[in-house]
């Protein structure tokens, strides 16, 4: 299983079991945010979730894209300073209380949750919420062992 394991940490693709998030460094000034997200228009690039903090000085916005190579090329291009990271993609369980479900899944092993937020699509016709966690191997091993499903990057591509 080790080498299995050193394969999919070090592999990017199509299946690999992890979302990329983007984050973007922007100056606080208006019309900023509505420049980057033109800068998707006419690609075949997305943004499937976005989450934004704003300081007196600057807004960090993050992205997830349905084609993050495309999308990390476009944002590049522009000059734009981007930090990437891997994020899981967790389908939300049927149930009242489905994120009380992960959380507690999460709590019992010990990993803590750095963000959360909801993508903007379904894939497979179920919300899906992101986590930023601080060990993202003990929070998918954790949750597939509880029978959650976590999406891939190929879940955020419509075409």
């Amino acid at each position: 299983m080790g080498l299995a394991r050193t394969e999919d940490s070090t592999m990017r693709g199509r299946n690999y079991p992890a979302i990329r998030q983007f984050t973007v460094f922007l100056e606080n000034r208006v019309g900023q945010l509505l420049e980057v997200i033109r800068r998707f228009e006419g690609s075949r690039v997305k943004i499937v979730s976005l989450s934004i903090t704003i300081s007196a000085e600057c807004a960090f916005v993050r992205f997830l894209l349905s084609h993050p190579e495309q999308g990390r090329e476009i944002l590049e291009r522009a000059g734009l300073a981007i930090i990437e990271s891997d994020l899981l993609g967790v389908e939300m369980p049927g149930g009242s209380q489905a994120l009380l479900a992960i959380c507690t899944a999460l709590l019992q092993a010990e990993v803590n949750i750095i963000q959360a937020y909801p993508l903007l699509v379904r894939p497979h016709g179920r919300p899906v919420v992101a986590l930023m966690v601080d060990n993202i191997d003990l929070a998918q091993e954790t949750l597939a062992a509880r029978g959650f499903t976590m999406i891939t990057e190929a879940d955020l591509q419509e075409d």
